[in-house]
């Protein structure tokens, strides 16, 4: 992998390789997922993707990892309203299903159990703070601070992409998406209800 500065041709080729294999690995996951196609759709060739990351697993960790970061900087946490950011997640959920696709993918066949990520790629401390500081003021149940996150964000992917019972689409009636806000809000607000 090269760590100098990219040219400005360089920037864009590395960037239509990371476009286009999110696709790929949404859509077929790590193993699934073939560089050929990539390499092809991209308008580029192997020897640049691997330059610029290594291996089909680097490429693969810099999506991933891209996604997760993008998740916490588009949808961050109020945790003094926990039932607005589930609502947010639904809503990036139907944005960006390739995002939640990816976590999938990595959950099926990287990390089948434990946490999605290792300890130093854990975006979630700011969260926890966040949590344990509205339990402090009384705004949120008490509880493991992660336990309740977890609790949450398994809510707002109750229609996701990768839902075991139904996936929405942004292609739906809005009234639609609003009934399941509703639902989604309610039940949170519930859930985490400090009394």
């Amino acid at each position: 992998m090269t760590d100098k500065p990219l040219t400005p041709r360089g920037a864009a080729t590395r960037q239509r390789i990371l476009e286009v294999a999110t696709r790929e690995f949404a859509r077929h996951g790590i193993a699934g997922a073939r560089i050929e196609r990539i390499v092809a759709a991209a308008r580029t060739n192997k020897a640049q993707l691997y330059g610029y990351f290594g291996s089909k697993q680097g490429l693969f960790d810099a999506i991933f990892h891209g996604s997760l970061e993008r998740i916490v900087n588009v949808v961050p946490i109020d945790a003094t309203d926990l039932a607005d950011w589930a609502v947010r997640l639904y809503d990036e959920y139907l944005r960006r299903p390739d995002l939640i696709r990816l976590a999938t993918w990595a959950r099926l066949e990287r990390r089948p159990t434990g946490h999605l990520v290792d300890e130093a790629d854990r975006l979630d401390e700011a969260k926890l703070r966040a949590i344990t500081a509205a339990q402090a003021e009384g705004l949120v149940r008490p509880g493991d601070p992660f336990d309740l996150m977890a609790m949450v964000i398994a809510m707002s992917m109750a229609w996701s992409p990768v839902s075991n019972v139904y996936a929405a689409s942004e292609g739906e009636p809005e009234e639609l998406h609003d009934r399941r806000r509703d639902l989604l809000r309610e039940s949170v607000r519930r859930v985490v209800a400090p009394g």
